[in-house]
């Protein structure tokens, strides 16, 4: 792991980014988790300035947040609040800068402190083989709302896997807010998606809370059927269309691969389906 002083874009009245002195040594304790939630930036604000360069922004009052960002009407098939309580929280922004093409991503993995500051780890990606790219510039950036600190800021570039697995427990009838439980599986955490809309599974509009976990994307992958590996890209629904029943999504570099398999025990599902389905729920019933 590699300890970075990112370009600071906005401090917020106190040492907003920091950088531990090797030559100066202060015990500051045991590093703890910090509970943060993914925000949907892009679905209700744009970026005034887009950044060339590598940049964090720590923002902790609306005026800084009009400062520096537009809202818009929002942009997603969902609505999401986009209101943020800078009395209790601080809008957390990390910016990769201009890349020469789509395919680049940039990620908050994981928020620690101790006696001294506020660790934000995070990691990068760039085009991986085989992904349809665009020939335009991006400006890769991710968003995360933490509760409020008087502590300085450092953010640390790691090294992980954007590999994933998306599960859930769909319904075309929900219509209650949380009716339907959704988790991204990473090998360094699980996110809980909130508030999920029935038949709206384009997962960058809902906000999420993270659980700190290594492994887990691994573990999971062990129990996927062959007839499921074996779609590559496709997308297959075993049962009846909009029943209830369980979503699997496996993201392997390029290729995305989607599976919808009915609660009922259906004829198409083959015994290795239907354990699959059995091990899904479970999985979903532990994280709930």
């Amino acid at each position: 792991m590699k300890k970075l002083m990112l370009s600071l874009f906005i401090a917020f009245g106190i040492s907003a980014c920091s950088l531990n002195d090797d030559n100066n040594y202060i015990d500051c304790g045991v590093n703890t988790s910090v509970a943060f939630t993914g925000f949907p930036f892009l679905c209700n604000y744009s970026v005034k300035t887009q950044q060339n360069t590598a940049a964090v922004a720590v923002i902790g009052s609306q005026e800084k947040m009009n400062e520096l960002f537009i809202k818009h009407e929002n942009s997603c098939p969902v609505a999401s609040d986009p209101n943020i309580d800078f009395t209790k929280q601080y809008l957390v922004s990390i910016f990769a800068g201009v890349k020469p093409t789509s395919g680049y991503a940039i990620k908050i993995t994981s928020i620690v402190e101790n006696n001294c500051e506020i660790i934000v780890n995070y990691y990068e990606k760039a085009p991986v083989t085989g992904e349809n790219v665009t020939q335009n510039p991006t400006y890769p950036s991710d968003f995360v709302l933490i509760p409020k600190t008087a502590k300085g800021f450092i953010f640390v570039k790691t090294n992980e896997n954007s590999d994933n697995i998306v599960i859930g427990s769909y319904d075309s009838q929900c219509t209650t807010a949380d009716c339907q439980k959704f988790f991204q599986i990473n090998d360094y955490n699980i996110l809980k998606f909130l508030n999920v809309a029935a038949g709206q599974y384009d997962f960058g509009q809902y906000k999420y809370t993270p659980t700190i976990k290594r492994g887990d994307y691994t573990l999971l992958l062990k129990t996927v059927p062959a007839e499921i590996l074996a779609l590559k890209g496709q997308t297959k629904t075993y049962g009846t269309p909009n029943a209830a029943g369980v979503y699997f999504e496996l993201r392997q570099g390029a290729v995305v691969t989607k599976v919808y398999i009915d609660n009922n025990d259906t004829q198409d599902q083959s015994a290795e389906i239907k354990a699959f389905k059995k091990v899904i729920q479970e999985k979903i019933t532990s994280l709930k």
